[in-house]
């Protein structure tokens, strides 16, 4: 040692150390006293940097250590400590010469027993628990029938086993296996990723996506299931899409997925069951529907049949039924020839009488008045359309004398240009006028010659006269003292009895037989 450093100079008693040289010695003095230590301690602050590395304290009531965990321990590690754990470390101290401080660096570390465990578990439970993970509300049910069944456990045990010879004894179904780490540091990772890959599938891909999903595993100690305590084994189930069924270790095994499944089977076995229903006892309740859907249908149409039957008796006889109506109806038919002839009379006598007052004399005096009207308004159109124009060229003449004459005659050509148009037009409107008037005639007089008489005498029929008077019933015909009959070419006299008025002048209306 003596060679290393400088002797000292007079008056000093001990040697000079650099900085480095101190920190060496201390360090090469920590490592070698303590190279292989183990120290119990409850974890305090931990740290996870982007780096992988685990930084942490280590404390007690009355001091604190400072712990490093490299990125290549981190991942062997079975269990990662959290703050508040309770643990056991193994590892080795060291000096950090660049903060003047010595911390220790961890190889292995394990919880302190299974009571740190267990806090370890009903701490992750309660703060699961508290963001709504656990809530039966967010559970979903099963399927009652899945096509397609993922299993997520190692294919190698003897619990894919039990679950497939389970499912064809039951109910046979496609079953996808997805093969993990049912123990171990790699358990966590590779369930939480095995349950997000069967939500990631494509419905109706190549590969199908599951209608239902089983976690299992086999029995064993709390730290052979701890990777299903997991936080990230716990969230992966409560967010997954597909209905999932937690069988993880015996009946008196519960980790957290249990909690945060849809729901839990104390065994694979009995996930198994849970999944799918009896085929045989689904075919025997079929056959027992449709046995009693065919003594229903069988009831039911023999029940009908006999109300119909029962109904039947109860009604009366058709043929008694329509005797009445029947009856009736050749009542009916007896009055309809005479009622058509009464309502024939009935409406030529209203003929008659409508004909009577139609008097062809009146239609023919105005229909030449008309003609006549017609006949004086042409002329008098003329007259009246001169004498206008008379009287317009002597104001205007008058009033030339006291305007200018230019504009006065440029007014005057077209003002007796528009007369002119407009006597043209007044006397076309006359014509058409008097057109129309002599179509009206006309039609007038067609329409006299149609309800006239003597049409009506050309078509066979006759007009009785008694005494001078027309003739309508045959009590006046009898109390006449001569009947005589006007045809369309002329009048005979039929009976005569002692004459006591003079022959009667042909009236004016007519009726008709």
């Amino acid at each position: 040692m003596s060679e290393l450093f400088d002797q000292p100079t007079e008056g000093q008693n001990a040697p000079e150390f650099s900085v480095s040289e101190i920190s060496g010695a201390v360090k090469r003095m920590i490592e070698g006293e303590f190279s292989h230590i183990r120290i119990r301690g409850e974890v305090g602050r931990v740290s996870r940097p982007s780096s992988g590395h685990l930084y942490l304290d280590l404390k007690d009531d009355r001091a604190v250590l400072a712990s490093v965990i490299w990125k290549g321990v981190v991942s062997r590690l079975t269990t990662r400590p959290e703050e508040g754990m309770e643990v056991i470390a193994t590892g080795r101290l060291t000096t950090f010469p660049g903060q003047s401080k010595y911390q220790m660096v961890i190889e292995d570390i394990q919880p302190a027993g299974m009571g740190a465990l267990m806090a370890m578990l009903e701490k992750r439970k309660a703060a699961l628990a508290a963001e709504g993970l656990f809530d039966a509300a967010r559970k979903r049910p099963l399927p009652y029938l899945p096509e397609v069944i993922g299993v997520v456990t190692s294919p190698s045990g003897a619990v894919i086993r039990d679950i497939l010879h389970r499912l064809r004894d039951r109910f046979p179904r496609k079953v996808l296996i997805w093969p993990v780490a049912v123990q171990g540091a790699k358990c966590a990772p590779e369930v939480a990723n095995a349950i997000r890959g069967f939500n990631a599938l494509t419905p109706g891909g190549a590969l199908p996506r599951p209608d239902l999903i089983i976690v299992a595993r086999g029995g064993g100690s709390i730290e052979d299931l701890w990777g299903f305590n997991e936080e990230i084994v716990a969230r992966a189930a409560a967010a997954s899409d597909i209905p999932l069924i937690s069988a993880v270790g015996h009946e008196t095994d519960t980790t957290l997925i249990d909690y945060a499944s849809d729901m839990r089977a104390p065994t694979p076995t009995a996930a198994a069951e849970l999944a799918v229903p009896v085929r045989l006892e689904l075919l025997s309740w079929l056959d027992g529907q449709n046995a009693r859907l065919s003594r229903a249908l069988t009831q039911g149409i023999s029940q009908r049949g006999q109300r119909l039957r029962d109904l039947s008796r109860a009604l009366p006889n058709a043929n008694r039924l329509l005797d009445i109506p029947r009856q009736k109806l050749d009542g009916i038919a007896d009055r309809l020839p005479q009622a058509l002839t009464r309502s024939v009379q009935k409406r030529r006598l209203a003929l008659s009488e409508t004909s009577g007052a139609l008097r062809p004399r009146a239609l023919t005096t105005r229909i030449e008045a008309e003609k006549r009207h017609l006949a004086t308004l042409g002329p008098r159109v003329d007259a009246a359309l001169i004498r206008v124009l008379q009287i317009k060229r002597e104001a205007m003449d008058r009033r030339a004398d006291r305007l200018n004459i230019k504009p006065l005659q440029a007014d005057l050509t077209r003002k007796r240009t528009d007369l002119d148009r407009l006597s043209q037009r007044l006397s076309q409107a006359g014509l058409r006028q008097i057109d129309q008037w002599r179509r009206d005639i006309d039609r007038l007089e067609r329409l006299r010659q149609t309800v006239g008489y003597e049409a009506t005498l050309k078509r066979g029929y006759a007009v009785v006269y008694g005494d001078g008077a027309l003739v309508t019933t045959s009590t006046a015909a009898q109390s006449a003292q001569s009947l005589e009959i006007e045809f369309a070419d002329g009048r005979m006299t039929v009976g005569t009895k002692p004459a006591r008025k003079s022959a009667p002048k042909p009236p004016e209306q007519g009726s008709l037989f």
